[in-house]
């Protein structure tokens, strides 16, 4: 289904993008730091079975888009390209540090997971970052465009909560010296910047078939 090099692409690409400091995880580093690494492994797998949503929902949705017109599909795929270079610049122009938040109220297992999980599903910035994201390495002529999709967002989505939940067992032991390190956060902030542009620009400039 998938070219090797496509997928080693698409793998390097999503672990970059989910090793991003971004809302996810803030809230499975809070959680962490506020109730211990059991209360950021709930979120962490909250947040991922939020995210499938998401992969159903862009798997019926780009699957219709394509069915209906091939134009339709290529102009969503365009405008992808231009939401991914707007993160990127997003991304330079952002503050180069995150504060990890160890003032955080105390809520059950279960309550975290499930807080994890409306809050994925009810933000539409993951939603427009699939729609942008997944495509780009979607080929019509190489079989079923929805199983690629879904494929490539499931495997989105184990990378994704594997990253959270290192997050969640390490966060407490390194919060205190991330703290303290802005040329680090300076350098992730650049290289985050710089994949998302090069993604973007990659998607605009891609011979089509």
């Amino acid at each position: 289904m998938f070219e090797s090099s496509q997928l080693a692409l698409f793998m390097l690409a999503t672990l970059t993008l989910n090793l991003t400091p971004g809302p996810d995880m803030l809230y499975t580093a809070t959680r962490s730091l506020g109730q211990g690494r059991r209360a950021g492994i709930a979120s962490a797998f909250g947040i991922g079975t939020g995210t499938i949503a998401h992969i159903i929902a862009a798997t019926f949705g780009l699957s219709a888009i394509l069915s209906y017109s091939a134009f339709a599909f290529m102009a969503v795929k365009y405008l992808g390209a231009g939401y991914l270079i707007y993160l990127g610049i997003k991304t330079f122009r952002a503050k180069a540090k995150i504060h990890l938040g160890k003032n955080v109220a105390k809520d059950s297992t279960s309550r975290i997971f499930w807080q994890g999980v409306v809050t994925n599903i009810l933000n539409p910035k993951v939603a427009l970052f699939f729609l942008s994201f997944l495509p780009q390495f979607v080929d019509p002529e190489r079989g079923s465009v929805a199983l690629q999709l879904a494929t490539l967002g499931v495997l989105f989505d184990i990378s994704g909560v594997s990253v959270l939940l290192v997050i969640a067992v390490a966060v407490g032991h390194a919060s205190g010296w991330l703290e303290n390190r802005p040329t680090f956060w300076r350098v992730q902030k650049w290289f985050t910047g710089s994949v998302f542009i090069a993604l973007g620009a990659r998607l605009a400039l891609a011979d089509r078939k």
